[in-house]
């Protein structure tokens, strides 16, 4: 015996109700034409197997149908009649199985839970037409069977769906009971892993008043949204159909659930200018020539007839169902799964009355290449900004920002990477030509000084100023005005370990001859006093030693530069800089200080000794230039370090080779050009008797 369960008279009128009988309850009350179809289709199915030998042999199987008018309180009533009844003149034991063995119950999911939740415990198997995925949890409905696919996988093809069309902002409509709200639950979380957003969720039922109704059209038209998802039966969406036809509601693309997909009212000439754009999936279907006699010939005026059962259902339980697996007349694999449910199969309803474009469903458009999203405070992740990448960043396939990779920087549009302009002080532009130009101008003002000094090398003011130490000197000073060559151009090893190495050492000689000078006027002062006798101590080979051992300092410290951590070319990324910088890396900051601070401390030996000497009480006032020099030097190399520093890219190179110019320029001047004024333009002056002179007011 197998128990049918159908909402044959409905709580509230229906549009299917063509024939007015007396309901057979007082809380019904249209004839449902529809699933009155269900019942006669019931009924065909089981004449079908007891008319084909080969399913059932020598078995036939009988029926129970009874009215749920579509009411949970009654889908429930029903059941526990039609298990509890007792055939008659047959006793029961509490072992035996009751009469009705399967019971086929029903269209609604919640009436449906009502059922499988109180028959679980008997182990009475329930199936029809419900998709609820709650319906699949086997813990809570271990008997529970269906032949139509859970919503579960609906879920997951309308999803596929609204990220087949490219929505991101939808909105969403459910129906106030467990198919509605499972239904919404389970696609709201497959959806929000596409990154689509759900504006809102509205509720309706069919027994709520006006009110909510017409709040639920005003939450429609408030928002944005031009896609509305509705999961809700046909009948429960009706109130809601109506009222967006009076209020004229146009202009939104309608996704239907399985459940009104395929209904009649969206078809009306009334309905389809507002719901003709409706799309959705429905469960596949094929024609049954056998069944649409039967079905053409239902009138509720005629009794069904149908033989009854024999005692082979009273067999079966639930397990016997989980092992059912055959091919249908049509091909088709009849089987259920591990929670009770077919295999799923859909197929698409897209109700057009012309072809058109897709509608858009976004909450925002796509952000254009050299943008990205930036949230809005308060909305969900759908709703942003555009706004433009940062410096160094792009965006041409997603909607965020990259960082380019280290040696490119982002163009204009911020769309694509292109390669960074590598910057170094090069010989072709202007400060570079400025700078070659200033330095061989010392070199050759330096070497004409040179000529002189060779060319009057025998006069008293060449004599008396040591004219070995100044020849030196100047030699060093020409090295000096050429050592910023090596600092123009692009930086290689040779040119790294020359620029630094060749700084200092011919600045080291450079300060060695003006200390070796320093000493020679000190020790000249001292010979005039009685009884002193330095300066016959102090000849040109202790100058000459002095010169060469303090520079020989300085070159050690090269070479152990040079030995352990040398300087090399090298790259410099800057992230909010457009341009590689090549610049030279010292390899060890304290070798690079160390050989500034030997200068350095030469420099300020010079500078004390001078600076003792600087009153002398004759013309031969040398010490007076030589402290005006080191003041320059020392002034120069204080303030070079804070600018090295603070200096960006090529600059810093720059301010290297101008402390050397300026340095060298100083102590030329300072030592030599008043010396070579006398000597030029004053040949008068330049006499022993002047020079040792003490009446002369004329400086050298």
């Amino acid at each position: 015996m197998i128990g049918g369960i159908f909402p044959i008279f409905n709580k509230q009128e229906n549009v299917f109700a063509s024939f007015e009988i007396e309901p057979p309850k007082a809380d019904c009350k249209g004839f449902d034409l529809r699933a009155f179809r269900w019942t006669r289709t019931m009924m065909f199915a089981i004449d079908e197997i007891n008319s084909d030998g080969r399913l059932l042999p020598n078995i036939s199987l009988g029926y129970k149908i009874l009215d749920s008018c579509a009411s949970p309180s009654n889908v429930l009533r029903a059941a526990l009649t039609l298990v509890s009844e007792s055939e008659e003149k047959q006793s029961f034991s509490q072992c035996r199985p009751p009469p009705i063995a399967a019971l086929v119950a029903e269209s609604g999911s919640t009436q449906s839970l009502a059922v499988a939740g109180a028959l679980g415990p008997f182990r009475v198997p329930v199936s029809y037409f419900s998709t609820c995925a709650c319906l699949s949890d086997k813990s809570k409905y271990p008997t529970f069977f269906r032949t139509i696919p859970s919503d579960y996988h609906q879920a997951k093809a309308l999803a596929f769906l609204v990220k087949r069309y490219g929505w991101t902002w939808i909105g969403a409509l459910q129906s106030d009971n467990d198919y509605g709200r499972n239904g919404i639950s389970a696609f709201t979380k497959e959806v929000e892993q596409h990154g689509v957003c759900i504006a809102f969720v509205g509720t309706i039922l069919r027994t709520y008043p006006q009110s909510k109704i017409l709040e639920v059209v005003e939450m429609i038209k408030q928002s944005t949204v031009k896609v509305i998802l509705a999961f809700v039966p046909e009948g429960d969406l009706y109130p809601l159909m109506k009222e967006v036809v009076n209020q004229n509601i146009t202009g939104i693309q309608w996704i239907a659930s399985e459940a009104w997909v395929t209904a009649d009212r969206p078809s009306t000439p009334e309905m389809f200018k507002y719901f003709g754009g409706t799309i959705g999936f429905v469960v596949r279907k094929m024609a049954m020539p056998k069944l649409e006699p039967v079905l053409k010939d239902i009138s509720p005026y005629h009794d069904s007839q149908s033989s009854f059962v024999s005692d082979f259902w009273e067999t079966i339980v639930s397990e016997q169902l989980k092992k059912v697996h055959f091919v249908d007349a049509f091909g088709e694999k009849v089987f259920f799964d591990e929670n009770g449910d077919p295999p799923a199969s859909y197929e698409v309803i897209n109700w057009q009355l012309r072809e058109g474009e897709t509608p858009k469903a976004v909450c925002s458009e796509i952000c254009p290449h050299g943008t990205r999203k930036a949230q809005i405070k308060g909305l969900p992740v759908c709703c942003f900004d555009c706004i433009p990448c940062a410096d160094g960043t792009i965006s041409n396939t997603t909607a965020d920002c990259i960082t380019c990779p280290e040696e490119f920087w982002s163009n204009d549009r911020k769309d694509s990477c292109i390669m960074k302009v590598t910057e170094f002080l090069s010989y072709t532009e202007t400060m570079g030509i400025v700078l070659i130009a200033v330095s061989l101008f010392g070199a050759c003002l330096t070497f004409s000084t040179m000529v002189v000094f060779i060319c009057f090398r025998e006069t008293p003011i060449v004599k008396a100023n040591n004219s070995e130490l100044s020849l030196l000197l100047l030699l060093s000073l020409i090295f000096c005005f050429l050592c910023p060559l090596t600092f123009i151009g692009e930086p290689t090893i040779w040119s790294c370990m020359l620029r630094h190495t060749a700084f200092g050492i011919t600045f080291a000689l450079c300060i060695s001859c003006v200390l070796g000078k320093t000493i020679v006027v000190v020790t000249a002062f001292r010979a005039t006093l009685p009884g002193n006798n330095v300066a016959g101590k102090f000849g040109p080979a202790q100058q000459r030693g002095i010169v060469y051992s303090c520079t020989a300092v300085q070159i050690v410290i090269c070479i152990l530069w040079l030995k352990i951590t040398p300087p090399f070319p090298d790259k410099v990324f800057e992230q909010r800089n457009k341009k590689i910088i090549l610049e030279c890396n010292t390899g060890s900051d304290a070798a690079f200080y160390s050989v500034l601070g030997y200068i350095g401390l030469l420099a300020i030996i010079c500078f004390a000794l001078a600076f003792l000497a600087r009153k002398l009480p004759d013309n031969f006032n040398e010490a007076k230039f030589i402290t005006f020099s080191m003041l320059i030097f020392c002034a120069v190399w204080i303030t070079f370090i804070p600018a090295y520093v603070s200096s960006p890219g090529k600059y810093t190179v720059a301010v290297e080779i101008f402390a050397i110019l300026s340095s060298a320029f100083g102590l030329l001047l300072c030592i030599f050009m008043p010396k070579c004024y006398i000597i030029l333009f004053k040949p008068e002056t330049n006499t022993k008797k002047h020079v040792m002179g003490k009446s002369s007011k004329h400086t050298m």
